[in-house]
């Protein structure tokens, strides 16, 4: 019984009592072993060489301590400074922002010449090809044609590999759906009449013909970039533009010019006793609600959210530096100054939930927003006293602005210090 006893133990035992026993130095030796012999090299020279940091392994243990270690690892790769490698990594980094570039440069170049030639063009066809294309190419037929072909832009693009053509062809379907949907339901098929009709329509006082033209265009456009982000979910940047159509659709609802009045007292508390942009309060009441919809997407807690949460950030901020500006309040300096507090506010508590969260998305916007509202402001102080025009003071506004980058700069890297691994 007791020479049983002693020869019981399993071959799967005897592995797990030797792994345990391995040091990391070992564990590597019999790591680089089975990659070796996996990659078909000869591992005698190599076996021979390190032999020695084993006491008493025979080859086949050897094998299958090898074998364990390989399919039980996960490598964790560290360039080292100043490395080919590390090198080639920052060069992939650097071309994937060109990629993303020449995506957007190519879209707006295409939305120019959309813009610039094609009025020309549907006049060459109906004046060259009549009567054939007098029928087909219609102004309503087009439009329906063009509709039908940005809604196969957007289905059939999401499929493509290349970031780049996918991107351009996913935002040329999604013109294509705004401005010829847009044209149906205004009935103007040239591009000047029908945006002239959604700048008058907006403020107009038919809310049927405000439906029609803005919300239903920003319900097709947010529709497909629902089914975008759904198929692509890789290309983050669509949540930010989902948002902006979803704000659009949602705001230029009819009933929002009316209770709006009640809203944008939130930001202008202090009566205005002067002239103020009837946008400008338009602005201010989006912008409650878009924090509105923000709070209620925090208090979900679901992780789902951020990317949605991250983009109504960016476009809060956007907006907060424009209604804080001197010149919108310069009847109501009281406006002025309350704005200037809630911004902080606003900042500094975004900066708090993207630490909370970890997203460095949010930490970023936060950061940058900051650095932008500072460098207004510190603009703005010079406008109650002086013009920077007059006077030989500028040079010393610009040394001051150069200092004040010089510290903005290192506070951020405080900042990065504090809260980011290095």
């Amino acid at each position: 019984m007791c020479c049983f006893s002693a020869y019981a133990e399993t071959s799967s035992e005897n592995i797990v009592s030797h792994l345990s026993s391995l040091n990391e130095k070992q564990k590597n030796v019999l790591y680089e072993f089975e990659v070796l012999k996996r990659n078909g090299c000869k591992t005698d020279q190599f076996w021979k060489e390190n032999k020695n940091q084993f006491s008493e392994l025979d080859a086949k243990t050897r094998d299958e301590l090898a074998q364990q270690i390989f399919e039980n690892s996960t490598v964790v790769y560290k360039p080292q400074k100043n490395s080919a490698v590390q090198i080639w990594m920052q060069t992939q980094l650097f071309t994937n922002w060109m990629f993303y570039l020449s995506a957007f440069i190519a879209i707006c170049a295409v939305i120019a010449l959309f813009k610039k030639y094609w009025s020309l063009l549907i006049g060459f066809l109906l004046k060259r090809l009549e009567p054939l294309l007098r029928y087909l190419f219609s102004p309503l037929l087009l439009t329906c044609e063009l509709l039908a072909l940005g809604i196969a832009c957007v289905f059939y693009a999401v499929t493509i590999e290349d970031f780049v053509l996918r991107t351009v062809i996913i935002h040329l379907g999604l013109f294509l759906l705004w401005s010829q949907s847009t044209a149906l339901f205004t009935k103007e098929y040239w591009v000047k009449k029908y945006i002239f009709e959604i700048e008058s329509n907006f403020w107009g006082k038919d809310p049927w013909e405000t439906i029609k033209t803005i919300c239903l265009p920003a319900v097709l456009v947010t529709l497909a970039l629902s089914y975008v982000l759904y198929k692509v979910p890789a290309d983050i940047f669509y949540n930010y533009e989902i948002v902006i159509s979803g704000i659009a659709f949602v705001y230029a609802l009819p009933f929002w010019r009316f209770v709006e009045k009640y809203i944008y007292p939130v930001l202008f508390p202090f009566k205005n006793e002067g002239y103020r942009a009837r946008s400008i309060n338009s602005l201010g009441a989006c912008t409650v609600i878009a924090l509105i919809l923000t709070v209620v997407l925090i208090l979900q807690g679901n992780a789902v959210f951020y990317n949605v949460i991250a983009a109504f950030i960016s476009l809060e901020i956007f907006s907060f530096l424009i209604l804080s500006s001197k010149e919108n309040h310069k009847y109501n300096l009281g406006n002025y100054y309350y704005l200037q507090f809630v911004i902080v506010l606003f900042l500094v508590l975004t900066f708090l939930y993207s630490y909370q969260i970890h997203s460095n998305e949010i930490i970023w916007f936060s950061l940058i927003g900051s650095c932008f509202f500072i460098i207004l402001k510190y603009l703005e102080i010079f406008s109650f006293f002086s013009s920077w025009k007059r006077g030989n003071s500028w040079a010393w506004k610009l040394l001051g602005l150069a200092a004040l980058l010089w510290v903005l700069g290192k506070g951020i890297l405080l900042v990065s210090k504090q809260f980011f691994t290095v």
